[in-house]
């Protein structure tokens, strides 16, 4: 097999993992915008979800670590072909773009509020300021900045105790840079941000991405390399249980028996992700080191599908928002609902009333409508970013 026929199928690898999380992401907004309970009650709430609903919320767990850990991931591969100062470069002003992209077009998107009344950060900021700080990091030695990664993920949970002795009341830079975890603050009379993802736990795990981009460096063997691949995932799923069956340090969240054995297998799955605690890393990035080495060689039609997805993902993450936004627009007036209605108290998305939505099969089906739209505009800027090298589409 020859150097370039190898390097195409890594990163098709690679693309098609994307894909998939980002299908499996598209599932969690609609169910935002769509499920009946949606904004009534936690999905993971093991008093009154059932199985079906858990693992819908839970599945897209895996979306943001994978996403961001292969943000990094293929950082490195970038790094094969241009020199690390124009990597820099690169990831320090797209870091800039995005942060930038998020309070605006994405806020808007979610909130379909013109007068930004809110502001939200989730993954994109956190992926920005992530991609910033990586920028300025990787003219460390490789192996200082894979340590830190490493020491970010196992060691930020140590910061847990500070919190829980402030009752998690840590003020914006704290929980910008920590804590998250759906933290409203007041900018001005009229106007407020909302901060999910605080970015330094994320950072960590991108670390830790362009730290696995080494395995797909161009003398690497690929046997060797799906052998690492394996070796390390596993080495992650035995940690997560070993550490999880403890029940001490690794996550806020502890296990407990519930009243079947179903449900307590449920408990003790549900890891924290507002951060990403160090158990809910190694669950999820375990399993998508194992996904990464057993994909690599699978090629058929819904692979080919996936791949499309998977290689535009900031094109498809904008439109999958504005498409879901305006679908819940166009059922919110055919369900009889007025002007009266379009904003709530209780939910920060316009037209999006809190009492609104379907049951999970509706919600699959409008799942599946939506990523069935995207399908053809995303392969149409697929080809035409593999025919356009402006400077400018590769911040796209």
């Amino acid at each position: 097999m020859s150097e370039n026929a190898t390097l195409n199928r890594r990163v098709t690898s690679i693309d098609l993992l994307r894909g998939i999380i980002m299908v499996i992401m598209a599932l969690d907004h609609v169910r935002d915008f769509f499920h009946e309970s949606a904004f009534l009650d936690d999905p993971l709430n093991l008093q009154t979800t059932t199985p079906f609903l858990y693992f819908t919320r839970w599945i897209t767990h895996f979306c943001a670590p994978i996403f961001v850990f292969l943000a990094g991931t293929s950082a490195y591969l970038m790094g094969l072909k241009r020199s690390k100062r124009q990597v820099s470069k690169f990831l320090i002003t797209r870091g800039l773009w995005l942060i930038l992209i998020e309070v605006t077009v994405v806020t808007l998107g979610w909130t379909f509020n013109p007068f930004f009344n809110l502001f939200v950060l989730q993954v994109i900021w956190a992926i920005g300021v992530s991609m910033l700080l990586l920028g300025i990091l990787i003219h460390l030695p490789h192996p200082i900045l894979v340590a830190l990664g490493l020491l970010i993920v196992f060691g930020h949970n140590t910061i847990d105790y500070a919190e829980a002795e402030r009752n998690g009341k840590v003020g914006l830079l704290w929980d910008l840079m920590h804590k998250g975890n759906y933290s409203f603050y007041s900018l001005t009379q009229s106007q407020t941000v909302l901060v999910v993802y605080a970015f330094l736990p994320w950072l960590g795990v991108m670390i830790c991405g362009y730290g696995i981009g080494k395995l797909y460096g161009r003398d690497f063997d690929p046997v060797r390399r799906r052998k690492f691949l394996l070796g390390i995932g596993a080495g992650s799923l035995v940690l997560f249980f070993i550490v999880r069956l403890l029940n001490g340090y690794g996550d806020p969240a502890h296990w407990s028996v519930q009243r079947t054995p179903v449900y307590t297998v449920l408990s003790f799955l549900n890891v924290s992700k507002y951060p990403p605690s160090m158990l809910f890393v190694c669950m999820t990035i375990g399993i998508a080191l194992i996904a990464l080495a057993l994909i690599e060689n699978v090629r058929n039609k819904f692979t080919g599908w996936m791949t499309v997805y998977g290689r535009v993902p900031f094109f498809y993450y904008m439109l999958h928002i504005y498409l879901i936004h305006t679908i819940c627009v166009i059922i919110f007036f055919l369900s009889g609902y007025g002007s009266n209605d379009i904003i709530s108290d209780q939910v920060p998305f316009l037209f999006r009333p809190q009492q609104f939505g379907f049951s999970l099969p509706i919600v699959y089906g409008l799942w599946l409508l939506v990523i069935g739209l995207l399908y053809p505009l995303c392969r149409w800027f697929n080809r035409y970013k593999a025919t356009h090298h402006q400077w400018w589409v590769s911040y796209l």
